[in-house]
């Protein structure tokens, strides 16, 4: 009889076969669906059984290291697990779990799942206000924490039992007195695949976090297709820079690279210094990386041939990366970065994936075992050359969410019609490569002409003079609306009307009439704790009007 341990091992070992035969792995990968799965004791025990290499290496800004096995952290995870039952942890209790890119944050996880507890992630970004709504919707009723933030939640009542990591606080237990617990850990029952595993919040950009609920199948497993797209490989060592938290850091430095019996690397930086990060990446021999987007930008305006050893595979996820970062990178490392798209919602459902042809601008085609259709915005019927972005139910894709926790009317507004509507648009060309257009809510019309927003924004950043832009509609009595760009300018330039005269020219230049930026202004911009731009508010902020803006009719 196949267990749920080796359908999972011949899936996962069927991508890694074909991981540069999109054709053949598309067509042929099939989901593992078991009845019963616990990625922890299932998969991570058993490749750590007996296995010495490095599961988990980190290094601090301070140069102080920490190296773990695959075997430490299984026995690890054990007393972590074996401690926190003794302490009233229980299957289906509520974890808030609020820790940094330390050795207990993968401990936890690990110790967790082998409990069937339900782990909430928690970014230390957080304060008292976020942490009051995920410890009420949650439900939650333990919380481990890192002492630096426990002060946060004097003002966060309940009757949730209190640990923290790494300090001594009043009324909080100390995590480390887990390490004196046994490592031979008996589980209290079997886990079923469809129990719940995880809740996230999302980041909320336009509205209040939606709490998405994942299985213990629906990311563990999901994230096949992650190491598929990343190009993981047993061995290699696997860099992903992320917040702790957030759904992206599950994604890849805990479940994609530990499917491919891969090394997660970290460097942890109180400020961003793109030197450092490359002297610490040929350090540890990284083979493998993934940034956000804002993390290329800041890197491009480093000198990449600092770094000696190139990655063999390099990806960017959060947000569609511009044309012009993929060509410096390219230019300076010889490797091309690949899109992904995917959402807290799922693993990645449309991918660049290794070895194949790239399009400029496009996110690349469905992911294996993903069958994703574009819906017409006025019928919603499939097969639209442009439309939202949405996944085909009649085969539901392993790494989808179960729904929206507690809220059974937007899950069936998500789901409803056999496709789970993604709300990003996007369009499809013969060869079925996707290209992304924008959220259903940022697209805008100018003069009766449809405005992609991260279209203009990649124009902006072929200019020297832009380091990020934010593009959203501006009222026009002329044309209704028209293009206005917020600028955050790069190192060696200056606000005022010289840069904005030059922006004007450059968008001029290679922009269509119709899609010209009209309106421009300087300043940060606002983003959600997970870094994604908050376009809601440079909305209601030119809405209001400014005088700091500057209008393209000066500078004739």
């Amino acid at each position: 009889m196949t267990t749920a341990t080796e359908r999972f091992r011949e899936a996962r070992d069927f991508l890694l076969q074909h991981r540069e035969d999109y054709a053949i792995a598309y067509e042929g990968f099939a989901w593992p669906r078991p009845d019963a799965f616990n990625w922890a004791l299932d998969w991570f025990d058993v490749i750590a059984d007996g296995n010495d290499r490095t599961a988990l290496h980190i290094v601090e800004e301070d140069g102080l290291e920490t190296r773990l096995s695959f075997a430490e952290l299984s026995a690890r995870s054990n007393r972590v697990a074996n401690a926190l039952r003794e302490r009233g942890v229980a299957a289906g209790d509520r974890i808030l779990v609020m820790l940094g890119n330390q050795a207990e944050l993968w401990e936890t996880a690990l110790a967790a799942m082998k409990l069937r507890a339900v782990v909430i992630p928690a970014t230390p970004l957080l304060g008292p206000a976020d942490l009051r709504d995920r410890v009420e919707r949650g439900r939650v009723r333990h919380a481990i924490v890192r002492a630096a933030d426990t002060g946060k939640f004097a003002e966060v009542p309940g009757g949730y039992t209190r640990v923290v990591v790494g300090g001594a606080a009043d009324g909080w237990q100390p995590y480390e007195t887990a390490y004196d617990a046994t490592d031979a850990f008996t589980p209290d029952g079997p886990t079923r695949a469809d129990d719940p595993l995880m809740l996230y919040f999302t980041s909320g950009t336009t509205a209040r976090p939606k709490l998405v609920e994942h299985t213990h199948t629906s990311y563990p497993v999901g994230h096949l297709t992650t190491m598929y797209w990343i190009g993981l490989k047993p061995g290699d060592v696997h860099l992903n820079i992320s917040s702790p938290g957030w759904a992206k850091h599950a994604w890849s430095n805990l479940f994609a690279p530990w499917n491919a019996e891969a090394t997660v690397f970290l460097h942890n930086y109180t400020r961003f210094d793109p030197a450092r990060l490359m002297a610490e990446m040929d350090r540890a021999g990284v083979t493998t990386f993934c940034a956000p987007p804002t993390v290329w930008r800041m890197l491009i305006q480093a000198d990449l041939t600092q770094l000696c050893t190139p990655p063999r595979e390099v990806v960017a996820a959060g947000e569609p990366l511009n044309p012009e970062v993929i060509e410096q990178v390219r230019r300076a490392w010889g490797v091309t970065v690949r899109d992904g798209f995917g959402q807290t919602e799922t693993a990645v459902q449309v991918a660049n994936s290794p070895g194949q042809p790239l399009k400029t601008g496009s996110m690349g085609r469905p992911s294996p075992g993903y069958r994703v259709e574009l819906l017409d915005p006025v019928t919603g019927a499939p097969g639209a050359e442009e439309g939202e972005i949405a996944l085909d139910l009649s085969v539901r894709p392993v790494g989808l969410m179960t729904g929206y926790h507690g809220d059974p009317d937007r899950t069936a507004e998500a789901m409803g019609g056999g496709y789970y509507r993604t709300g990003d648009i996007g369009s499809r060309d013969a060869d079925g490569y996707l290209t992304y257009v924008g959220r259903a809510d940022d697209v805008f019309k100018a003069s009766d002409y449809k405005i992609s927003p991260f279209e203009l924004e990649s124009a902006l950043l072929e200019h020297d003079a832009v380091a990020e832009a934010a593009v959203v509609p501006a009222p026009d009595e002329l044309r209704l609306a028209v293009p206005k760009a917020y600028v955050v300018l790069a190192d060696g330039w200056e606000p005022g009307p010289d840069s904005a005269k030059v922006l004007f020219e450059h968008s001029r230049q290679v922009l269509a009439p119709y899609k010209r930026v009209r309106r421009l202004e300087f300043g940060e911009l606002p983003k959600t704790v997970s870094g994604k731009i908050r376009r809601i508010e440079l909305r209601e902020a030119t809405a209001a009007g400014s005088a700091d803006e500057y209008r393209e009719e000066d500078f004739r």
